[in-house]
């Protein structure tokens, strides 16, 4: 079964004291038999908006005990704080397939919004696919809108998007995508997004909706559930803040959030969560 795990950034410097690199090490509760596949994304994220918003999340060295994971930034960026969250995928954990693909218009200009991602094996029918950012490099003097995508699934692969809209000048992205059989009775996901409250034109610092898991789901124990972020619109006026979490956990459903803080304004925003079995 998957495990769900987190590395905040707070927990090693406070937001006043940003670093260039944080790290942590992720211990996992038991040895696998091989190393596991560790998909993984931002959940939360505060960037200085004085220099361009970069940052990525990495899992540079892990093993069958565990994962040397960082929230890296460079050139003259600050980032103040991160949370990123890891679905920690068992040897065992076939049923899952995961990967990741990076927009790169630095080094090719005419980088395609949309690719084409080829299962590794067939599903025996259309499955889930979430998809989320562990990178990004978005320039400062534009507002920052950014979505990543899965659409056109079949049970031999999917169309992977990375899109900036409006006036968003984006150099890097990169997604990290999770497909899984659709009648999994143990699993819950969505996307969830903040104009399921309020329109974009009503920004909020604060947004949250109570969810059921529904008919089909069946947990034993209130699951563990991985949140990461998907897409957003947030002003270049102020700082880069933006946090998704989820409370109210139980066999039944749960409550979502996604805010900012501070004199950030926050458009809109969507978050990929996974509820599991613990």
């Amino acid at each position: 079964m998957p495990i769900v795990a987190d590395f905040d950034s707070q927990t090693i410097h406070p937001p006043n004291n940003p670093q260039p690199d944080t790290q942590t090490t992720l211990n996992f509760p038991e040895t696998f038999v091989a190393r596991p596949r560790l998909p993984h994304g931002f959940r939360a994220l505060e960037v200085d908006k004085s220099s361009n918003i970069r940052v990525k999340s990495t899992n540079q060295y892990f093993t069958r005990t565990w994962a040397d994971c960082h929230i890296t930034t460079w050139d003259d960026t600050n980032v103040n704080s991160g949370i990123d969250d890891t679905f920690v995928l068992a040897p065992a954990d076939m049923d899952f397939q995961t990967g990741e693909h990076m927009r790169n218009l630095l080094i090719n200009p005419d980088d395609p919004v949309s690719i084409r991602v080829n299962f590794e094996y067939p599903f025996i029918t259309s499955p889930k696919v979430l998809t989320w950012f562990n990178y990004i490099d978005l320039d400062k003097s534009k507002n920052w809108r950014l979505k990543t995508t899965a659409t056109d699934v079949d049970v031999n692969g999917f169309t992977l998007n990375i899109e900036a809209t409006g006036d968003t000048i984006l150099y890097t992205a990169q997604a990290c995508w999770l497909a899984y059989p659709e009648d999994r009775t143990h699993i819950w996901s969505a996307s969830v997004s903040t104009t399921e409250v309020h329109p974009v034109n009503q920004p909020q610092t604060q947004t949250s909706k109570a969810v059921t898991f529904g008919n089909g789901v069946e947990f034993w124990k209130n699951p563990n559930v991985f949140v990461a972020l998907n897409s957003f619109d947030i002003g270049c006026q102020t700082d880069f803040r933006i946090k998704a979490a989820v409370d109210n956990v139980t066999q039944n459903g749960l409550t979502w959030h996604i805010d900012t803080w501070g004199d950030t304004t926050l458009y809109s925003a969507s978050a990929s969560i996974i509820a599991i079995n613990p």
